[in-house]
């Protein structure tokens, strides 16, 4: 383990060191649900664990048994293999699904691995293999237990959503709230959520697209449930107070804060020049003084000087009426802030927000503004949202 900048490098080795772990989790294990409730009505045949595995046939009269998935089976791999029907070879999407949670698994074991050395649990688990775990510190010793079951369960909803977050379609999936959420280690945790997750495919999951979209949405799902319980957990200062790098996957764990990738957008607006703006100086000169603000910001540290200081402003509106130069004097300062990360090599993400995102599907509007919100605040890059409608434009400018 390296110290770089204000994390810790997590190093590949430790991470190889699960999967072999993780890999016997996506293959199968049993699990009877304690908070969860299985799916309604019978599990179609298509998903139904063992039985629908890519494997050779016996030819030979009188050896054909019909085979039976235990209750409580959870096998991933079968699961997502079944999760296009009746196609006989698993996709190139299905296998990076199934890549992507055994590295997320790996990842999360390992972190929690190292949490557990820096907080105590490791020696208290040690101590209670040996049957010498004093009594007194069994209190401790299960807080810390329920400490690293949220550990694990976040760092592995957040290495999932990251992972798979290039892969995202356009297909939306709403899987609700985790509720097999089980704090009393890591490893009854991981068997909590992933049953969980092999409930919510059998139901989304009916395509390539649904199953990534149904993967994603339930590690998000897990996250924010995670981090609410959290919140009132002890025993997690540890966990919350270091960082840890992947250089592999370029993903950071920073405590209980989602991670994204540090990609820029490409911007579609027209941009203006300082020169091009006339009318309201005061205002001219005030956006181009945020853009410039706006660049002093510090990737290792993540904060930026002027907004600790409390001299930037994070949110402006423009009212007016057309033609009095809202766009305009947003197309400057896009052009402007543009100029200086492409000089720099940072990235650069921008955003609009606009009625166009207003959905008649009943909950998606709220989605398209969440999501447009954590892009926007994402602190690895250098956010310019705006959220226009006739009349009014209010840009936001994000770097926290």
């Amino acid at each position: 383990m390296s110290q770089t900048s204000d994390h810790m490098e997590l190093r590949e080795e430790d991470i190889e060191a699960h999967i072999a772990m993780a890999q016997s989790l996506i293959e199968g294990f049993d699990h009877a649900p304690r908070i969860g409730k299985t799916a309604d009505g019978p599990a179609p045949e298509r998903s139904s664990g063992i039985g629908t595995r890519r494997r050779f046939r016996s030819t030979t009269p009188g050896l054909v048994t019909k085979r039976r998935t235990p209750v409580g089976a959870v096998q991933l791999i079968a699961r997502v293999e079944g999760a296009d029907g009746d196609d006989a070879l698993m996709s190139p999407l299905q296998s990076t699904v199934l890549h992507a949670l055994r590295r997320a698994i790996s990842i999360a074991l390992a972190v929690a691995e190292n949490v557990a050395e820096q907080s105590g649990l490791g020696d208290l688990k040690r101590a209670n293999l040996e049957g010498a775990l004093p009594a007194a510190r069994k209190a401790e010793f299960t807080e810390l237990l329920a400490a690293e079951a949220l550990v694990t369960l976040y760092v592995f909803g957040n290495a999932t959503a990251y992972l798979l977050s290039s892969h995202l379609p356009e297909t939306t999936v709403e899987v609700g709230e985790v509720d097999e959420v089980l704090t009393d280690n890591g490893q009854t945790a991981l068997h909590g959520a992933l049953w969980e997750l092999d409930q919510d495919i059998a139901t989304h999951a009916t395509d390539d697209p649904h199953l990534v979209a149904t993967v994603s949405a339930f590690a998000e799902s897990l996250m924010e449930k995670v981090a609410l319980r959290a919140a009132t957990a002890p025993r997690l200062e540890a966990f919350a107070a270091a960082a840890w790098h992947v250089e592999a996957d370029d993903f950071t764990v920073r405590g209980f804060s989602p991670a994204s990738k540090a990609k820029s957008t490409t911007l579609t607006m027209t941009f203006k020049k300082p020169n091009e703006v006339v009318g309201n100086h005061i205002a001219k000169y005030q956006a181009m003084k945020l853009a410039k603000m706006l660049m002093a910001y510090d990737f290792d540290r993540r904060l930026n000087p002027f907004a600790e200081l409390g001299g930037f402003i994070f949110t402006f509106m423009g009212d007016g009426a057309p033609g009095t130069g809202k766009t305009t004097l947003i197309q400057m300062m896009a052009g402007l802030i543009s100029e200086y990360c492409g000089n720099a090599g940072y990235p650069f993400r921008y955003q609009n927000l606009s009625t166009d995102n207003i959905d008649s599907y009943q909950g998606k509007s709220g989605q398209n503004a969440k999501a447009f919100i954590n892009n926007i605040i994402d602190p690895s890059v250098i956010g310019f949202g705006t959220v226009s409608y006739t009349h009014l434009t209010l840009p936001t400018i994000y770097s926290v």
